[in-house]
């Protein structure tokens, strides 16, 4: 065995909008391995338009920066729930782990699960207490709380004595005290040469790499990313690729390359230790072995959790279908789902009885972040209810259970805990601290679609809910649902403010005047249980003083905004969401109202 001291591999971890990404910014700065052109770009990690826009991490990451001579790659991982499956696979590329935790929120359910990943993988992690500009940081609180969650996690004694830095990523330091304000991030830099080990590997054996995350490139195609276990990895070296399932055939390395800061750079080759980037090597998968061609030796395979939610992805067949699209027919959507699933292996993609795909994610905003890039990318399609995946147990269901936590106003609390006991939710702690309290719940998956919009509701957008997923529990039966019935329009054509205004006490419209709907669609929600047929189309017979629309568009109420993920939680049974790239359309399954009503009387008739 040598050890690569020029190399150190750490993995950035936190719960979502805890700092993460923007500390790596920082970090950047500190050791200059900023170009020119980003030096005043904000979040440079998250590179891809739906971060930026949403302003969390989807994708894990890698990028390299060089500090006291010593070459650190930093592994971003995501922060949400629903892309624990990027931060299992990224974390056998580490040799340690940068905890980030929020001054004032501490360790929150996401906190646990990284964790708990990277003790499993033996690593020891550097704390980072960020946001300590909060005027309500409470960092000795969070130490404590970061102590408890370390014990119950059954951490190596090594691990309870762990090195913490303090941090504002917002202004740009990091100190060693908690009363000291530093200068740059120079301290956590070197916090981090001193916890993290360097790679204990073999540098003279034969090379041995193994694929823990893979990326896409539009000239060069799939891309695998790992760390060099054994040996060293050269350009147009032929080596033989062992798949997770065993079978073997031989390749070249065409293309190879290392991070140097955000790029990747191309390489000759590349040492037992460092992080090297693969392309031209097909076929390439998660989980891959690539060894020397002297000595074959698999890696244990690389495995993911299972999905929890299931969604039926369909060929558009509105009566609007193929106007806004241009990947619009079946087998489009199916290349693109198929390529999903190659790229992100915690998707799972089957055929349906419908003629549609059954695509398997683990969370909702798992599945919407995929129906967003598919939508931006021109691909027109739909979808359905999202529905949790069922196991058997001894003959028993078992559904998909969640460890939640909701912070909230202290005056919604009554509201909030009634809500989510109506979901089968197990509360298990409720903090007060001031004006603000915390529930702790244990929750089943499907008590949880449709409840962040809920939640807002009840707690004035107030409320913030965050979960992830944590085992199977037996089915606890039905649980509470949307009550209200649905708006659905009768005809095709232009919503007309005189329309609305004569409607408006049937319910919540979520169109706007000028808007184009057709018959079948759902444009709004039903004060009632029962779903309602209407005209929305209607126009005012028009007189020589004034137009239609005039004397009613400023008294109409505005639209409710839905937006994808609202829509996803909204959907029932008989409903699909029409996505293009301009619109999204709720719509009933079978749009013409008579074949509708048989299919009900068929249904009840049984």
């Amino acid at each position: 065995m040598s050890i690569s001291t020029s190399i150190r591999n750490v993995a950035i971890v936190a719960h979502v909008d805890h700092g993460k990404t923007s500390l790596v910014d920082c970090l950047f700065r500190t050791a200059g391995a900023l170009q020119r052109s980003t030096e005043t770009t904000d979040r440079l990690l998250d590179s891809n338009d739906l971060e930026r826009e949403r302003g969390i991490t989807i994708l894990s990451k890698n990028a390299a920066i060089e500090w006291a001579g010593v070459h650190i790659n930093l592994i971003d991982t995501p922060g949400h729930a629903d892309f624990g499956g990027q931060v299992e696979r990224v974390l056998s590329m580490a040799d340690g782990v940068l905890l980030v935790v929020d001054a004032f929120e501490g360790p929150m359910p996401q906190t646990r699960f990284v964790l708990q990943k990277a003790f499993e993988s033996g690593l020891l992690p550097l704390v980072v207490v960020n946001k300590m500009d909060r005027k309500e940081a409470r960092p000795d609180q969070v130490l404590g709380e970061l102590f408890d969650l370390f014990v119950e996690l059954g951490a190596e004694e090594l691990a309870l004595d762990f090195p913490v830095i303090y941090s504002s990523a917002r202004n740009g330091w990091a100190s060693t005290d908690e009363k000291v304000i530093g200068e740059n991030m120079a301290p956590l830099l070197d916090q981090i040469l001193a916890t993290v080990p360097a790679p204990e590997l073999d540098g003279d054996g034969p090379m041995q790499i193994q694929i823990s995350t893979l990326d896409w490139d539009n000239y060069v195609g799939r891309i695998g990313i790992g760390r060099v276990r054994r040996g060293v990895l050269r350009q147009g070296q032929e080596v033989m690729r062992i798949a997770n399932d065993g079978k073997r055939n031989r390749g070249r390395i065409k293309e190879l390359y290392r991070f140097e800061g955000m790029e990747r750079v191309a390489a000759t080759e590349v040492r037992a230790g460092d992080i090297a980037s693969i392309a031209g090597l097909d076929p390439l998968g998660l989980g891959d072995t690539l060894c020397h061609l002297d000595l074959v030796e698999q890696l244990p395979p690389i495995t993911v959790e299972e999905p929890t939610i299931e969604m039926e992805f369909l060929a558009n067949d509105s009566p609007f279908a193929g106007q806004e699209g241009k990947f619009v027919t079946s087998r489009q959507v199916a290349e693109r789902l198929d390529r999903a699933g190659m790229m992100d292996p915690a998707l799972r993609i089957l055929p349906a009885l419908s003629g549609g795909f059954l695509v398997a994610g683990r969370g909702v905003l798992h599945l919407g972040i995929l129906i967003e890039n598919m939508r931006r990318e021109g691909y027109e399609f739909a979808v359905g209810k999202p529905r949790v995946l069922i196991k058997q147990v001894d003959g028993k269901d078992f559904e998909p259970e969640e460890d939640a936590q909701v912070e909230m106003p202290e005056d919604a609390l009554g509201k909030v805990i009634e809500f989510f006991s109506r979901r089968s939710a197990d509360i298990s702690d409720m903090i007060r601290s001031g004006k603000r309290a915390t529930l702790h719940m244990r929750i089943p998956t499907r008590g949880l679609l449709g409840a962040r919009s809920q939640l807002l509701s009840l707690t004035r957008g107030e409320g913030v809910l965050s979960s992830r997923a944590d085992g199977h529990r037996p089915w606890v039966g039905d649980l509470a649902s949307r009550h209200n019935g649905v708006l659905v329009s009768s005809s095709t054509g232009r919503i007309t403010g005189y329309a609305l205004r004569s409607l408006e006490d049937r319910g919540e419209f979520f169109v706007q005047p000028g808007e184009m709907v057709y018959n079948g669609m759902v444009v709004g929600e039903n004060n009632k249980e029962q779903d309602i047929t209407l005209n929305a189309t209607r126009e005012r017979k028009l007189t020589n003083v004034r137009s239609a629309n005039k004397d009613v568009m400023d008294n109409i109420r505005v639209a409710r905004n839905m937006g994808l993920e609202a829509f996803l939680e909204y959907l029932d049974d008989d409903e699909l969401l029409e996505v293009t790239p301009q619109n999204l359309r709720l719509r009933k399954r079978i749009l013409d109202e008579k074949a509708r009503q048989r299919a009900t009387t068929k249904v009840g008739s049984r």
